[in-house]
């Protein structure tokens, strides 16, 4: 099943970047220099291989019911820890367009912000899908009830 991210590739390219802020910097100092990245990807690499992406601040809950650490009340990155996630055709498409003149500087002024340096993990795609509508929802129930003995 696909459709998270309208036109990704069964074969697409998922890439992280995990920043931590430093001290001296604010969400907003992130979100203003993330703007600009993704603004210059869209507007030099729609074409190129980019499809989408999404930038996610850590809330600092902590699910007690996924986690198997324990149970923490709050994570100590709420905050200050931010993924940046982002789809790709491929990998070559992504490794371009981070050579590209418009986007290095954006880049090297984004990593200012990062204690913690900066690695970009790139990711094979193995599953992704949205929630079922309605009648989806009435048609997989029947059939789980249905085939449910079996």
């Amino acid at each position: 099943m696909s459709g998270l991210i309208a036109n990704f590739p069964s074969d697409g390219v998922v890439t992280i970047n995990r920043v931590v802020l430093k001290p001296e910097y604010s969400v907003d100092d992130l979100q203003e220099r993330v703007a600009f990245l993704c603004e210059n990807v869209k507007t030099y690499h729609s074409d190129t291989g980019f499809v989408g992406g999404f930038v996610a601040l850590n809330s600092g809950r902590v699910s007690n019911e996924g986690s198997t650490i324990g149970k923490p009340v709050e994570s100590p990155m709420k905050g200050k820890e931010a993924l940046i996630v982002t789809f790709w055709t491929d990998f070559d498409s992504h490794e371009k367009s981070h050579r590209s003149q418009t986007f290095q500087p954006l880049f090297e002024n984004a990593l200012e912000l990062c204690e913690n340096g900066n690695e970009e993990i790139a990711y094979e795609m193995l599953w992704s899908g949205k929630a079922y509508g309605p009648d989806e929802i009435a048609a997989a129930r029947r059939a789980k009830a249905q085939y449910a003995a079996a």
